[in-house]
């Protein structure tokens, strides 16, 4: 399939709060796509140890051409290259300028740091793919002793 003719991607993000209307319509706050983990300490570990976060993934999809209902597929990819079980969820198409929100919160755990994917798929099809880095930051303290 290719989406010359839609569905039509008009936002695809992760953000810390989306709040939706009665009408429908969406306002995102904090838009992000970096998390940022820290270990502090005498003896932090030297690789990142897992984190898990909340994350709000955000997609406002429009139809134009698309009409009946579609398989969306959320797959996860790690930074080297392996992916997570898909999350799967159904989404109907009207046609023209209607379109389908989709709000999904979810609990992920980084094990590593680096460059992760969330790949978005229609049935079988690519629709496209989200960029989240996470980035470890390692801080050695030590304690100064009174003389």
């Amino acid at each position: 399939m290719t989406f010359e003719g839609g569905p039509y991607i008009q936002a695809a993000c992760f953000c810390e709060i989306a709040l939706q209307d009665k009408e429908s319509v969406l306002s995102l706050i904090r838009i992000i796509d970096t998390l940022n983990t820290n270990a502090a300490g005498p003896n932090p570990p030297e690789d990142m140890p897992p984190v898990t976060h909340m994350l709000k993934l955000v997609l406002m999809l429009k139809s134009g051409m698309a009409r009946g209902r579609y398989n969306l597929k959320l797959v996860p990819q790690l930074p080297d290259g392996s992916t997570k079980d898909a999350k799967i969820m159904t989404v109907h198409f009207e046609g023209d300028e209607k379109g389908h929100n989709v709000i999904m919160n979810m609990a992920f755990t980084f094990e590593v740091e680096g460059l992760y994917w969330f790949n978005i798929y229609l049935d079988d099809d690519k629709l496209t793919a989200i960029p989240f880095r996470v980035k470890y930051n390692r801080v050695v303290t030590t304690s100064a002793i009174p003389r």
